[in-house]
């Protein structure tokens, strides 16, 4: 489903505010790798999960889910949700094998519990719950 396969595109603009519409109420977005490690660090000082979503702002499936990845960070605080422009952070998107965006990673003490790769937004919210419930049946044992 939905996903943009090349992300070395670049655009000289200055595309500050286009983050406007992937940014906001719980999503973070990470700027450089030493603000990916604090919120790592953060969230698993919390007992947080960690939703990544490795994106671009000129990807149209990323412009979709976008809504989406802003709505379930408001009805799911108990997780950290984070985004990555593979454009501004090519590199370090590159480390993390990024083939088509958006990709989005689910991670819990900087272990990957799960990944999608697609804007498929039924499979985002059917995973989102698994791994909630996988994380609430480990805390109980």
């Amino acid at each position: 489903m939905g996903q943009c396969i090349s992300f070395d595109r670049r655009n000289n603009d200055d595309d500050s505010d286009q983050h406007v519409e992937f940014v906001g109420s719980n999503v973070h977005l990470v700027t450089n790798k030493e603000n990916w490690e604090e919120k790592l660090s953060e969230a698993s000082k919390d007992g947080k999960i960690v939703l990544v979503n490795f994106s671009a702002t000129w990807c149209g499936p990323c412009r979709m889910i976008a809504p989406l990845y802003r709505e379930l960070s408001e009805n799911y605080p108990s997780i950290m949700f984070l985004l990555v422009d593979v454009d501004e952070l090519a590199d370090f998107s590159s480390s993390w094998e990024i083939k088509a965006t958006p990709t989005f990673f689910f991670l819990k003490d900087g272990k990957q519990l799960d990944k999608l790769v697609g804007a498929n937004k039924p499979e985002l919210q059917k995973k989102l719950v698994a791994v909630m419930d996988s994380a609430a049946a480990d805390g109980n044992k």
